[in-house]
């Protein structure tokens, strides 16, 4: 346990940086911007349209989560102070008071510095909801189980964060496990955080479909894009684009095995596809995969710095196998290892449960501005 020197130190540590926060965050604002929408979602002809509702009413809830977030974090640092204060006036031995406060302050700089890491998420794009794909490497039944595991340990992640999750495209192996599958992640800095996820997932482990027990190595690689807003301005040739159908072999009943309802659209000058499946309707599967489309496409000319859609050209490769950005070690030991920060955790089962943030926060702290 610290000494009480070193928990007010503490303390004052923690308020300079929420101090940070509160100049990035200008609570006083956020009221006010959180006061008008209010204002704006009680009018008789709010919900007209809906559309534009639903995004006010995300912003508002957003907006609210962030002012809550920093009052609790303020309080609680002026809480933890009071209590030190209550021990130096004591003339009794109050170590059980020290010791919480202790366990607070630990808490306490988790939760401040991940709130840091949220304000600055000020890309053009971190706001937004985003869109999530797992294609599982060479391997077999092994990769695709792999690439099954993952798909449930973002789906765990987002839920734990209130982010709802649908599946706009999946392909499974009869065999077992997942061959590919997309996600679309709503809720608000959605892509901000899972930007961080992007690469080559290496998984080690004893694999229980080796009746020889042998340890194998498996790859999977993730890629994010963002949810566009619908005022996006993106001008794509018609000529480029190739659409194709097909049966949708995913999760769905009879309907998928009965209907050309898939949609796959491939932007022909680059290679890019997206798909989707998710919907009965092949008109809203074509909407549905236009707009992942459009993701990836605006997401590569942004990497590449190019003024158009136009002027990307040549076959676009997600992701390069041998670089994979994060191991999962099941056996000879359990580790996580994040190879671009170093963070690692020894809990395996509770990363694959969803308990990524850590490894998200390491990432975003290592490449803010």
């Amino acid at each position: 346990m610290r000494e009480i020197f070193e928990l007010k130190e503490e303390i004052k540590n923690l308020s300079e940086i929420l101090n940070l926060i509160g100049d990035s965050l200008d609570p006083a604002g956020l009221k006010k911007e959180i006061a008008d929408l209010e204002k704006e979602s009680i009018k008789e002809d709010f919900w007209n349209d809906s559309d534009r509702a639903s995004k006010i009413m995300a912003d508002l809830s957003d907006k609210k989560s962030d002012l809550e977030d920093y009052e609790k974090l303020e309080a609680s640092l002026r809480d933890n102070e009071d209590l030190i204060g209550l021990v130096e006036l004591s003339d009794e031995d109050e170590i059980q008071t020290l010791e919480e406060v202790d366990n607070n302050l630990k808490k306490l700089e988790k939760d401040i510095k991940s709130m840091k890491l949220k304000t600055q998420l000020d890309g053009e794009y971190d706001k937004n909801s985003c869109y999530l794909s797992i294609n599982a490497g060479a391997g077999g039944l092994e990769a695709t189980d792999w690439a099954d595991m993952l798909y449930r340990m973002y789906t765990r992640y987002a839920e734990k964060r209130g982010y709802k999750v649908e599946v706009q495209d999946i392909n499974n192996e009869e065999a077992g496990g997942i061959k590919s599958a997309t996600l679309y992640i709503q809720g608000p800095y959605a892509y901000g955080y899972l930007k961080a996820e992007k690469g080559v997932h290496r998984l080690v482990r004893i694999s229980p479909f080796d009746s020889q027990s042998r340890r194998h190595t498996s790859f999977s690689s993730v890629d994010v894009f963002p949810e566009l807003d619908e005022d996006n301005e993106i001008e794509i040739d018609p000529s480029d684009l190739r659409i194709d159908t097909y049966r949708a072999s995913g999760a769905g009943g009879q309907h998928v095995n009965k209907t050309d309802s898939a949609v796959r659209i491939t932007h022909i000058p680059t290679g890019v596809v997206a798909s989707s499946q998710a919907e009965r309707s092949q008109m809203q599967n074509k909407e549905t995969a236009m707009k992942l489309l459009l993701s990836k496409l605006i997401q590569i000319k942004e990497e590449e710095k190019r003024e158009k859609i136009e002027d990307i050209q040549g076959k676009y490769s997600q992701i390069a196998w041998g670089s994979q950005i994060r191991s999962y070690v099941f056996q000879p030991y359990t580790m996580v290892k994040d190879h671009r920060t170093n963070y690692e955790m020894g809990n395996v089962e509770a990363v694959m449960d969803g308990d990524i943030q850590g490894f998200i926060d390491a990432y975003l702290a290592k490449n803010e501005n």
